[in-house]
């Protein structure tokens, strides 16, 4: 058996370009692994399978995301054992945080592993997957072009932490980008350079072009941050589609100081370090 982490993300600042002929819009950002984390294991069985033992409920058929990443491992190694996965979901689903595409990436290192395949195999497969699973595999500070398969690392982030707030609803990120294409080019939401921690103040500024077409889609979402600016008198983003939400804060004390003060209802409301790789195998 082998075990393993993943770490989810979040999205910096997130722009947005047009649609392009393959279906997908090009992107830009600075995306950031942080320490709120699923586990996973992986064994041989009998007939392959995929179950959680503990943590939100989980898609447990051979379509998550997860599994095939392992299958897909499997397949180029040319193994023909049947495998079992169990996943311990603690990152919310449909928050804009990556979740799924951190198991993804978690399940193709721990396969990558467990199947003794080169690195170099595990990358040409994450983008099949999903626009953020290259980035997952990467892990740490980034930045991120076309439509998430081109990785640039950044020196790691520091000296900050994150307060993290996942509203009570899920939002689909196809219908973001399709509400994003009926707006026509709408202005992001923004955070000015002096509101940002010294680490980032080099940006100029951080600008998630997305925000109004999530407003667009879950109106609440737009109270959730007003609110949240309020109780912490500081500017608060959206990663990526959201609904997640994050403030700036000097350190985790001052981060779960915060989250103390968040309103009752939401799906996740914790305070997170950076982390310096998006998934580590730990048994």
């Amino acid at each position: 058996m082998i075990a393993g982490t993943a770490f989810a993300k979040i999205n910096l600042g997130l722009r947005v370009g047009g649609l392009r002929e393959d279906g997908f819009h090009p992107v830009s950002g600075i995306f950031q692994s942080i320490d709120l984390s699923d586990s996973l294991t992986l064994d041989s069985a009998d007939s392959d399978s995929i179950l959680t033992s503990a943590g939100r409920p989980v898609p447990c058929h051979l379509d998550n995301l997860a599994f095939r990443a392992a299958a897909a491992v499997r397949d180029r190694a040319g193994v023909a054992a049947s495998i079992t996965m169990t996943l311990d979901k603690n990152i919310p689903t449909s928050a804009g945080l990556g979740g799924g595409s951190a198991d993804a990436a978690a399940a193709l290192g721990m396969a990558g592993a467990y199947f003794s395949t080169e690195r170099a195999v595990l990358e040409s497969i994450a983008p099949r997957l999903g626009s953020d699973v290259p980035f997952c595999l990467r892990g740490g500070t980034a930045r991120v072009g076309g439509r998430g398969e081109i990785i640039s690392p950044l020196e790691d982030l520091a000296g900050f932490a994150l307060g993290v707030v996942v509203p009570p609803f899920e939002i689909a990120t196809p219908d973001v980008f399709a509400t994003w294409d009926q707006l026509d080019d709408p202005a992001g939401l923004r955070i000015r350079a002096g509101d940002l921690p010294p680490a980032l103040r080099g940006e100029d500024e951080l600008t998630n072009d997305l925000y109004p077409a999530t407003v667009a889609l879950a109106p609440d979402i737009d109270g959730w941050r007003r609110e949240l600016e309020t109780r912490w008198t500081r500017p608060v983003m959206l990663s990526g589609s959201g609904p997640a939400l994050f403030g700036f804060f000097l350190d985790r004390e001052e981060a779960e100081g915060a989250i103390g003060a968040v309103p009752g209802g939401s799906r996740l409301a914790e305070a997170v370090d950076l982390s310096s790789v998006g998934w580590v195998l730990t048994g």
